[in-house]
């Protein structure tokens, strides 16, 4: 099993109670599904950090909301408050459930799952909701539809 470290950047990160401990549960499952065997350090930032890595290591000078860079049977995450909490507030989510999915989705990443080509998505999104579903948090799919 791999070894999650949350390094938190940004403060908003630390107002809601539980939050942490729910996204570290979350890259454990998730890790844990997709085999991953190597560490995992997970970034909370805001919108200005993962802009500049968007724009450093993809060239998207824009902010997201999660970014992955797999390395050594594990990796690095970043998860942005900012796109993060505007998009739970779109999709009529909470913030905690919605970051679960991010720290999920960018664990798979790290796994080398991708949803670019809907072949992919096929084999990727099914396992998202999987994961959170043993996590109890609701398919993401279904409440973007």
């Amino acid at each position: 099993m791999s070894g999650i470290t949350l390094v938190v950047e940004d403060a908003r990160w630390r107002k809601a109670r539980g939050l942490r401990a729910r996204i570290t549960r979350a890259a454990e499952a998730a890790a844990k599904a997709a085999g991953l065997k190597g560490d995992i350090a997970i970034l909370l930032a805001g919108d200005r950090k993962l802009r500049a890595l968007n724009r450093d290591f993809r060239g998207k000078d824009k902010p997201t909301n999660v970014l992955s860079f797999p390395f050594g049977g594990g990796g690095d995450i970043a998860i942005a408050y900012d796109t993060t909490a505007r998009e739970a507030k779109e999709q009529g989510k909470t913030l905690a459930d919605h970051a679960m999915h991010l720290a999920v989705h960018g664990v798979l990443h790290l796994a080398g799952y991708d949803h670019i080509r809907p072949k992919d998505a096929r084999l990727m999104e099914p396992l998202e909701v999987k994961i959170l579903r043993r996590l109890g948090v609701a398919s993401p799919y279904e409440a973007a539809a």
